[in-house]
Order: structure tokens, then C-alpha cells, then sequence
């Protein structure tokens, strides 16, 4: 159905892949990995045809409907809903749209109705008179009500957006379905409809995501695209995780062994080669040695960070009440209403819902940045809150150096001792954030989005406080990144509130569930796979 021959992309100063040759087959689900910058969305494009490859080929069947998930939320702002959906089958969008021309015109000629004609026929074998249904059934099961079908596209919010074009994309079962983090703003809901989705398509699937915790439910096959070359696993991400890991310990073993048969021979050498009767078996030994290879074991070139947070001080008993909490915002409209909760030590809770600026409104009352409507906000004597905002430009309006950066803020008492020394302090620190050498030199406002999103998280970790509060603290992190903050956030020995739509942080570090809507919110206390359970997902 779909085969990649001897793929490469080369541009002037890196080569990104060369010579990926993988046969995708119908049924299957294939996950596509690798860190930042190896070309993992330049592969996606190259398959859909968006770029062009600099060796190789893609073939496929001639008759094959490839769907691609749009990455722009704002290219059809002027389309009606349901017709953005239909979209994503073009030919069939196109069909409609000429017969109804066709009709609408009061000069049309009996050609023209002929054609509308053979229109009408090739529109009813296509599907079409189901079309609007199908979409909106899509739209359905992914949460967009019906009073929002036949809307125009501006009119809706951005996670709204998301979902009418990934509806576009699934629309109509193509043959070759190509997704781009496709679970990006979307709910817990939706993801788990779209998990089942794809566990269940009949065609091909491919995906990039950093949601280990949604490759794990859908993939049958990993792409591991690592030092410009992609090894094919047939498993989940897990199983990748587990046998590539095995393959280096085979790798290592073997090469024990093939150093241990090499000393042998050499020590034999060394002992008979100027004894005239076992001049032979030297000589013989001298052969086999020479055909001993040590085999190159490559080091993942994956880099994760090192995350750990520390308390300044141990928090005491009480930690954070919050009751009947309200927000209305400038225009009138109710955010959410008569939020409340408490929290003790070691709770770690995940707020969801489809509103970012709902969420966001309300971790900006929580330390203070933004008054309540109503309600009130009560933090223990003992805790000191700490914040990572979803936008942190604010942050970065200076012309400085990483390193002058991230040394204008005030150290914790933990840190206070190393103080006379620095500058050697935070180039030995940012070093295990990933910026080393003369990259500490950089100017902040011409980093990257990760590398933004990592300074941030080593100011969190430098300043003082035993409370964290997280806004969306994933995005544009790479998989290796959001390992790490998965794993500090875990050994953190306090409490934190954080946003996120990634279901491997909500389960692996939430243990409080708070759903915020616009006049209800929903408390549970326990971990996601019980609060999907008690929700009927």
C-alpha cells in the first residue's frame, strides 16, 4: 500500500535521515520517535508529498486516499464546520461543490446538466449523500455540539478547532492516515474515543506523538529515528523502550565475550609464538585474532535533562484551601464557578478541562497573580508557592546570555552556599539542562521553545518555595525532556497543581483529579485510570 525506498534528507549543513526503507501495511499502527530536530515531522511531510525527499522514493497505490492532520487552526476560519470536515475528502468535496455550480447557474446548458449528471452518480458511489451525516457523527464523538455544525470556523475556540480538523483528517476512513501530534489540546475524553478509533482502523496509521501513554494504546510498530537512521520494532512504545534497551545488554554481552576470546588468543601468542612446535597454533591464533571485531555500541543520542526540584522548607499540616472560588471575565462571561478544594501534603493534582484560559484564570488566583470574582484562596503559613506559566515571553524581553539570565534570579536557602562561586555554579548547572559549553553564551530571545521552557524549569528549580503550580509545562518539550520533569515531578516531596493534556503525566503523577467546566466543577481523589473508570470512559 504505501513503501519507503531508500528515503534520505540531506540539507547543506545536516543530514537529517538516509536511505529509511519501511513497507507500511494496512492495519497497522506505526509510531514514529526520536528527539527533537532528528526529522521526524520532515518524514511526515515527505510522505504526504509537502517536501520533497533528496533520494528516494514513496510509492503508492494509485487509488490510495492519503489524510494528512492539519496543523493550521486558522486556515479555514471562513468555512462552515461540517463543510471543513467533508474537506478531508477532497475529491468528494470537490464533486459536490462543481454540481451544486452546476445547478445554481441560470445559464447552465444541457452539457452542463450532463455533466451534473455523471456528478450526481460519481457523488452517490463516493459516499456523498451519507457525507454530512458522517461528518457530523465524527463531530459528534469528538465533542462538538450540534449547535456548532453549521457555524463558521472563527467562531470557535482553539480547542474546538483542533477537534473539527482532526475529524477532517479521519473523515471518510482513508487508506493512509497521517497525524502530527494529533492529541495535542485535546481532552481526556476525546483521546480515549480516539485511542479506541485508531486500535480498531482497518487501513494504515501514522503518527508522531510525545504521548508515550497514547503510543502505547494504538501503535503496533515503533520507527526509531536516531543517528539519521530508523529501525523498525513491531510492538508498542513500551516494548520498544524494553528491547532496545535488551539490544544494547545483548550488544555489550557479545562484545564481553569477543574481548575475553581476543585475550585468550593473545595471551597463547604471546606464550608460544617463538616455540618452534607450536609455531602453527600461534600463527593459526594470530588469524582468528585478526577477525575478532569489537562492534560499535552508539550511545542513544537522546539527552534527557536533569529535573529535581527541592523544598525549602518542609511544609506543614496545612497546605492549600481554596472555597467557592468564581471568575468572570471582562466581557461578562462565567469562566467557572464556586470552584473548591483542599489539599494535603503530597497530593499531586491535574486540573482538565477544555477551557486553557479557564485553567489558566484560575492557577493565576491560586499564587496570586489575578483577583477572584469571589471566593477565596488560603495557603499554609508554611508554604511559599512557586509558578510556570503557559507563557513565559515576559520573561525573556531582555537581550541577555543564558547564563546572565538564569544568574539574575534569587537563589534558595539550598543554594545560597555555593553562591560565592557562581558563575562556575550555573554553567555546571545549566550543563545538565542541556546547555553546555558556549551555549550558555546564547542570547535568550533567539532560544527555541524547549530551550525556553528548560530555563524556566531551572529558575523553578533554583528559586525557593515547597508548593509548584504548572501551567501546560509540555509544550514544546521533546519525549526526553518530559521524561525528566515526569520523574521530578514524582520525586517531588511536596505538593504541585499542573495543566496538561498528556495522559502519561496525568498517570503517572496525578493523584487528585480536578475537572473545571463553566458552571460546575468535578473533585475526584484517586489516580486516572480510576477516575476514567468512574466516568464511564
Amino acid at each position: 500500500m504505501l513503501d519507503v525506498c531508500g528515503i534520505s534528507k540531506i540539507f547543506p549543513d545536516k543530514k537529517l535521515f538516509s536511505n529509511i526503507n519501511i513497507k507500511f501495511l494496512p492495519g497497522n499502527v506505526y509510531g514514529i520517535i526520536g528527539a527533537n530536530g532528528v526529522g521526524k515531522s520532515t518524514f511526515l511531510k515527505i510522505l504526504s508529498g509537502e517536501v520533497e525527499a533528496t533520494e528516494g522514493q514513496i510509492i503508492k497505490n494509485k487509488n490510495a486516499r492519503m489524510s494528512v492532520l492539519s496543523q493550521n487552526q486558522d486556515e479555514f476560519n471562513n468555512f462552515n464546520v461540517t463543510d471543513v470536515v467533508i474537506m478531508g475528502n477532497k475529491e468528494l468535496y470537490q464533486i459536490n461543490l462543481e454540481k451544486n455550480k452546476i445547478y445554481e447557474d441560470p445559464n447552465a446548458t444541457m452539457e452542463d446538466y450532463e455533466r451534473a449528471s455523471h456528478l450526481e452518480e460519481k457523488f452517490g458511489e463516493m459516499g456523498g449523500w451519507n457525507a454530512e451525516n458522517d461528518a457530523q457523527t465524527l463531530l459528534s464523538n469528538l465533542g462538538i455540539e450540534a449547535s456548532k455544525w453549521n457555524i463558521k470556523m472563527e467562531e470557535l475556540k482553539a480547542n474546538e478547532k483542533v477537534k473539527v480538523l482532526l475529524a477532517k483528517a479521519l473523515f471518510g476512513n482513508p487508506d493512509i492516515l497521517v497525524m502530527d501530534e494529533p492529541t495535542n489540546r485535546l481532552d481526556l475524553k476525546t483521546i480515549k474515543w480516539l485511542e479506541n478509533f485508531l486500535m480498531d482502523y482497518p487501513n494504515i496509521v501514522i503518527v508522531v506523538s510525545h504521548d508515550s501513554d497514547f503510543l502505547d494504546a494504538i501503535c503496533t510498530h515503533i520507527i526509531d529515528i536516531d543517528y539519521s537512521e530508523a529501525k523498525l520494532f513491531v510492538g508498542n512504545y513500551s516494548f520498544w523502550k524494553q528491547s532496545s534497551q535488551l539490544l544494547i545488554e545483548m550488544q555489550q554481552k557479545t562484545n564481553l565475550r569477543k574481548e575475553e576470546q581476543a585475550q585468550k588468543l593473545k595471551e597463547f601468542i604471546a606464550r608460544f609464538s617463538a616455540n618452534a612446535s607450536k609455531s602453527k597454533q600461534a600463527t593459526s591464533r594470530k588469524k582468528l585474532l585478526e577477525k575478532i571485531v569489537i562492534d560499535e555500541i552508539k550511545p542513544s543520542s537522546r539527552k534527557y535533562p536533569f529535573i529535581k526540584f527541592e523544598l525549602n522548607r518542609l511544609p506543614g499540616k496545612q497546605i492549600l484551601n481554596v472555597k467557592n472560588l468564581t471568575y468572570v471575565n471582562e466581557s461578562g462571561d462565567t469562566l467557572f464557578e464556586n470552584v473548591s478544594f483542599s489539599l494535603k501534603n503530597n497530593e499531586k493534582m491535574v486540573v482538565i478541562g477544555n477551557d486553557d484560559i479557564a485553567k489558566t484564570r484560575l492557577l493565576e488566583i491560586l499564587i496570586g497573580k489575578r483577583q477572584p470574582t469571589s471566593g477565596e484562596v488560603e495557603w499554609g503559613i508554611t508554604i511559599t508557592p512557586n509558578y510556570f506559566p503557559s507563557n513565559n515571553q515576559e520573561y525573556f524581553n531582555e537581550s541577555e546570555s543564558i547564563i546572565d539570565w538564569i544568574s539574575k534570579w534569587p537563589l534558595s536557602n539550598s543554594t545560597q552556599e555555593t553562591k560565592d562561586n557562581s558563575d562556575a555554579r550555573m554553567r555546571a548547572f545549566l550543563g545538565r539542562m542541556l546547555f553546555s559549553n558556549d551555549s550558555v553564551f546564547k542570547n535568550v530571545q533567539v532560544t527555541s521553545g524547549g530551550e525556553k521552557v528548560r530555563l524556566m524549569m531551572s529558575k523553578l528549580m533554583l528559586e525557593e518555595s515547597n508548593f509548584l503550580i504548572f501551567d501546560q509545562p509540555l509544550d514544546h518539550l521533546d519525549s526526553e525532556s518530559i521524561d525528566s520533569l515526569i520523574e521530578g515531578i514524582k520525586s517531588y516531596k511536596s505538593s504541585c497543581i499542573f495543566t496538561t493534556y498528556n495522559r502519561a503525566m496525568i498517570k503517572e503523577c496525578a493523584n487528585v483529579i480536578l475537572e473545571i467546566k463553566e458552571k460546575e466543577s468535578f473533585l475526584f481523589y484517586g489516580n486516572l485510570d480510576e477516575y476514567e473508570k468512574a466516568m464511564g470512559y
